[in-house]
């Protein structure tokens, strides 16, 4: 199965690599041949101290002048090539990376809001953050530590190959076989400790910040030392934990120092055996502990890279899982766009449900024409504002259909449909930006006349220009922190005409906000729905609604009334209970 997933991750990233194939050859190329200057450098040292070891002070100056130079340039050149290779791949590292982010970025842009709605956009992020962390950190330790150690492994087998003894060759490949096994079985089992010894500090911090978010709580309870024994039995859990963890990365040390000494004597015993027996050189007893001494440094780094390289896998796993993510909404081949748009339209027979088990409308049937002005009423859980993420196409119907203009939506295309609706909701959310860029939004291209004429629309300019500081540039904070309920609305009303839309939806604009401020978008909502516009209102507030053509009222998804204000009041129905409920407690307040 682990197998399975980690060729899954490869395969993903197999479409990214092949756009950068020849930087990559070329990247694998100048590793090679580095490596091939580096390896060869030691033999020129053999060569070297043999010459002295022999010819003593009758060496010739120029030939051992030519050896120093000699060694100086392969290594040097290694290095050099080394660099190069860094200068070419950081490209495919920092594209590969953009790349990837900003698929994953768009594809969740694209999906529905079914998907935001059962997920956390936190734990989206971190797993956007950790795979794209990981895609640098699996690059990393491939072109630094497992490519350049696997060719310098070969290149070294081949030289033992070419200059030693058979025996040399077997109980060096032995050394690194049993090496590479010994270090990926230790940091398999020391893996599980790790993730465990993570899962209870995430518990105890999670514990503790629990206890300091809810200070309060504990003071009101006198509950100080419960909660510090509840702390210290996690911390407890977590530190035996820990120390295993340590121990066992303590063990993977030393079984690795054993084997690389045992692997350096063994080579040694032999080159001893052959110098004996006159067959080796000193050089070549130099010769080998170089090679041996420059494998094991690598290597040693052998457990730590094979962990990141699988965490890492199993990050970039869990964000590709996001692009295989479907998009249940997407656009009909033939989709078009309208070429006039006049903003009359039709429900029919419109059914939905956000799962299968609880439907939300049945069989809503509406008629609103061009710039009727259309309100949406009823008790908590009616289905009113899913009528206005129907018609932006945030989901589809389950039945029935919603046509605009004569067209069903399903065959416009979405970017045309959303373009020429524009709504207010409840809840407004503002970019942690500044004004201008929070109401030019709605238009990017917009100039500052436009988004000052549209600020003055929504009577938001005086406040704008003269009681902050920084005007428009006022950065707004987070989801508009800074703001007032009534100026983000104000803001968010601006935002939504410099769009300049056909159709114009209020879902509860006005609902958390006080008297003085629901007054002022109210009006602002009573001068712009008269104009050459379709308006949707969902009202919470049935005083802000009496004069508009129609009043939809629902109730556990149908529609039970409808008419103007009076009509309704006549009926003595739900649009009356809900009156009189408001009137009532307008006279007691």
């Amino acid at each position: 199965m682990k197998k399975k997933m980690q060729q899954i991750n490869i395969r993903d990233l197999m479409p990214y690599i092949r756009m950068f194939r020849g930087r990559i050859f070329l990247s694998i190329l100048l590793v090679i041949v580095s490596k091939l200057l580096v390896v060869a450098g030691p033999y020129v040292m053999k060569k070297l101290i043999d010459l002295l070891v022999t010819q003593g002070t009758s060496a010739s100056i120029v030939v051992i002048a030519y050896l120093l130079v000699l060694f100086f340039a392969l290594q040097w050149g290694g290095n050099v090539l080394d660099g190069m290779k860094d200068y070419v791949f950081a490209k495919v590292q920092a594209d590969i990376r953009r790349l990837v982010s900003l698929e994953v970025f768009q594809h969740l842009l694209s999906l529905p809001s079914s998907f935001h709605a059962d997920r956390s956009t936190g734990r989206v992020s971190r797993k956007i953050t950790r795979g794209t962390n990981a895609l640098e950190t699996i690059f990393m330790f491939m072109s630094f530590n497992v490519v350049p150690t696997i060719i310098q492994i070969i290149f070294v087998g081949a030289v033992f190959i070419a200059l030693f003894p058979l025996s040399f060759v077997v109980t060096f490949l032995v050394f690194v076989i049993v090496y590479v096994a010994f270090t990926i079985y230790i940091t398999e089992r020391r893996q599980q400790l790790l993730l465990e010894t993570n899962k209870l500090d995430d518990k105890a911090t999670g514990q503790s910040i629990d206890a300091l978010l809810n200070y309060d709580t504990v003071k009101y309870f006198t509950n100080e030392q419960y909660e510090y024994k509840r702390y210290d039995t996690q911390l407890r859990k977590w530190s035996g934990m820990f120390i295993k963890s340590i121990r066992s990365g303590a063990n993977l040390n030393m079984g690795q120092g054993l084997i690389i000494t045992a692997g350096l004597a063994a080579i040694l015993v032999l080159a001893v055996n052959h110098y004996i027996y006159g067959d080796a050189t000193i050089g070549d007893f130099v010769l080998v502990t170089t090679y041996l001494a420059s494998i094991a440094v690598p290597l040693g780094f052998l457990g730590f890279t094979y962990r990141a390289i699988k965490e890492g896998l199993a990050d970039v796993d869990e964000m590709m899982k996001l692009l295989k993510e479907k998009n249940t909404i997407q656009d009909k081949l033939d989709a078009r766009k309208l070429e006039k748009w006049t903003g009359s339209i039709e429900f029919e027979n419109v059914s939905f449900g956000y799962s299968g088990e609880r439907e939300v409308l049945n069989g809503i049937s509406l008629s609103i024409p061009f710039k009727n002005r259309v309100a949406l009423v009823g008790y908590s859980g009616s289905g009113k504002s899913t009528i206005p993420k129907l018609l932006l196409r945030l989901y589809d119907v389950s039945g029935g259909k919603i046509i605009i203009d004569g067209v069903d939506i399903r065959d416009l295309k979405q970017q045309d449909l959303r373009a020429h609706i524009g709504i207010v909701a409840q809840d407004t959310t503002l970019f942690n930006d500044t004004i201008f860029h929070n109401i030019a939004y709605g238009k990017p291209d917009a100039t500052k006349e436009d988004v000052e004429r549209v600020a003055k629309m929504a009577n938001i300019h005086n406040f704008i220009s003269k009681d902050l500081p920084e005007g428009y540039e006022t950065i707004v904070g987070e989801r508009g922190v800074k703001l007032s309920g009534g100026e983000k609305q104000r803001v968010a009303i601006a935002r939504m005409l410099i769009k300049d839309p056909v159709i114009l939806i209020f879902d509860e604009a006005t609902a958390s906000l006080d008297t003085k401020s629901e007054k002022i978008i109210q009006e602002e909502i009573e001068k712009l729905s008269k104009g050459n516009i379709t308006t949707i209102v969902i009202a919470h507030r049935l005083s802000t609604i009496v004069d508009f053509d129609n009043i939809v009222v629902l109730e556990k998804g149908k529609i039970v009334e409808q008419g103007n204000h009076k009509e309704l009041l006549a009926k003595k129905g739900v649009y009356h209970s809900l009156w009189q409920a408001q009137s009532k407690g307008i006279g007691e307040s």
